[in-house]
């Protein structure tokens, strides 16, 4: 089998310009980067189009280190709908480079189901990180001035709330002190860095409804709370204009293509295990409204992307999907039935009867929101017939449409059973309403209960003094009516990275509460959740080179 690169390499391109035409898009609407890649204007946004078109949902179980293939499915399954005569657009995230260089090497897919040109997208693309990074910590340097030009005047801030970013996975900037010196270096202070994905600028670019919406938001950012214990504001520096320019070209979404030629729309990035883990309300509006069907993907397992999709991303934009496909490997199946990560190649239907119990789980989750659910078995070579006919059964009798995905070998062709399924179901069956799992007149301790009761299967919640300040602040200012956003391990339900499966007898607790009154939501950090990632001891940098002129080790 060839590598991701190679394909990616080996795949002709057409000019972006007929990508559009295939949406209907005028070529005066592209601004383009490049041959392959476009900027297409939110203008082009129909709401009458996008009541009529459909959204498919694509999460996943409890992923685990052997990966589960979620973008790789995401985009088989738009290949496998053209394919078979329904016009479909893939709408994605774009990747960061902290995990491309840190543990995963690349985002764009795999196999014959990828979003090209891979090597722009995984890397720089159209500058949309770096926009928002600059954008953030632009924000940072004229708060920090602020402070400094009128601290003569009696202007302080009891508590910083604002950070910086840096879209590089750096465990040594998680907290540090700034100003140090000679006076005119600035006021000395405590600070930190998170990864850009957590940015609340990022969760502002995916969740703005428009460059207005992006204005307002940015206005309202809280920064921290002067020494009186009056909250200041990004409106109080009048600088929100400013920041705006940056995020100017950052707003519109990205035109690109996959492995078989069809359109992709990629645009924003947060993580689902420290933000919403959401494409851009934009991007997937501006899918629906070009597109008869539109599959999109939440972060991680459905216990965080989905949820949040759901609660936070569905809650304020109006979206509604049609469908949820959960993604399953026979390797993350054995992992949470108990097999070790060295064996999970190997035949072991116990394991694999165990960890059925994980899918089950995510199962019923998800029909809690009132979702339709097909599980979609993401094969590998090493698969056994008998075990793909194991969870099909289980699936059966649980009454969920069950198909094999083999987009990573066979391109659209191997997706052609999953979108016949997805296609009849939505026609049959379609998701009712979404029901939330939470009210948003609910207190943010009751809305956290919830999730870790209902979603995660926790016996509570739990907050640290830190957490129960700052959400006494939070009641103060009347802003209890925010969607929580739970920033937690990917590989567990707990909040306990090692408890597999479907974790039991356990309370969730939160450590910090972030306030995002830009980005509109509360950020609950659950355990030892960090938002800044560290590198491993082998980053995937140590693999990524230019040989002979060509990028490697973007897998």
């Amino acid at each position: 089998m060839k590598s991701d690169i190679e394909i990616a390499r080996e795949t002709p391109l057409l000019p972006i310009e007929q990508i559009a035409d295939q949406l209907g898009i005028g070529h005066d609407c592209l601004e383009p980067y490049g041959h392959y890649i476009a900027k297409v204007p939110q203008s082009l946004i129909d709401e009458e189009q996008i009541k009529r078109h459909k959204l498919i949902l694509v999460t996943a179980i409890t992923p685990t280190k052997a990966g589960i293939g979620k973008t790789t499915v995401s985009v088989g399954l738009a290949l496998g709908l053209n394919r078979i005569g329904k016009q479909a657009t893939v709408a994605l995230r774009e990747p960061s480079l902290g995990p491309c260089f840190g543990m995963k090497g690349g985002a764009a897919g795999g196999g014959y189901a990828q979003v090209l040109p891979m090597e722009k997208i995984n890397l720089h693309f159209t500058g949309d990180f770096h926009a928002v990074t600059t954008a953030h910590n632009m924000i940072t340097a004229l708060m920090d001035n602020y402070i400094y030009q009128h601290r003569d005047e009696g202007f302080a801030l009891k508590e910083v709330l604002w950070k910086r970013v840096l879209d590089v996975n750096d465990r040594n900037l998680r907290q540090i002190v700034t100003g140090l010196g000679a006076k005119s270096n600035g006021v000395t202070g405590e600070g930190g860095f998170d990864i850009t994905p957590a940015s609340e600028i990022m969760a502002i670019l995916c969740l703005a409804q428009d460059f207005d919406d992006l204005r307002r938001r940015i206005e309202n950012i809280l920064l921290g709370f002067t020494m009186d214990g009056k909250p200041f504001y990004v409106r109080d520096m009048g600088v929100a204009g400013s920041i705006c320019v940056l995020l100017k070209d950052a707003i519109q979404p990205n035109l690109v293509q996959t492995t078989e030629n069809t359109p992709a729309i990629i645009h924003g990035g947060p993580f689902a295990n420290i933000a919403h883990g959401c494409n851009s309300v934009i991007a997937t509006r501006l899918a629906l409204s070009l597109s008869d069907y539109v599959v999109t993907e939440a972060g991680f397992g459905a216990d965080l992307g989905a949820e949040k999709f759901f609660d936070i991303k569905c809650r304020k934009s109006g979206l509604q999907p049609a469908l949820t496909v959960l993604v399953a490997t026979t390797q993350g199946l054995k992992m949470h039935g108990g097999v070790l990560q060295e064996g999970i190649k190997e035949p072991n239907m116990e394991g694999l009867r165990e960890g059925m119990k994980n899918l089950d789980k995510h199962i019923a989750n998800l029909r809690s929101f009132g979702q339709t659910v097909v599980v979609c078995f993401n094969r590998f070579a090493f698969d056994k017939d008998e075990e793909i006919a194991f969870c099909r059964d289980h699936c059966a009798q649980l009454g969920i449409g069950f198909a094999v995905n083999n987009a990573f070998n066979e391109g659209g062709s191997g997706a052609e059973e999953l979108a016949r399924l997805v296609v009849k179901t939505i026609d049959e069956q379609p998701s009712e309403p979404l029901a939330f799992v939470y009210e948003e007149a609910q207190s943010v301790e009751e809305k956290a209960a919830a999730v870790c009761q209902k979603i995660y299967g926790a016996d509570g919640v739990t907050f640290s003094p830190a957490a129960k300040k700052m959400l006494a602040s939070i009641r103060e200012m009347g802003l209890t009516h925010f969607p929580i956003c739970i920033a937690k391990t990917q590989f567990s339900f707990s909040a306990d990275p090692k408890a597999y499966g479907v974790a039991t007898g356990f309370t969730i607790n939160i450590r910090e509460v972030v306030l995002n009154t830009g980005a509109e939501m509360i950020v609950l950090v659950a355990g030892d959740m960090i938002r800044m990632p560290g590198l491993p001891k082998s980053p995937q940098a140590e693999r990524i080179d230019i040989v002979n002129g060509e990028i490697e080790g973007l897998s």
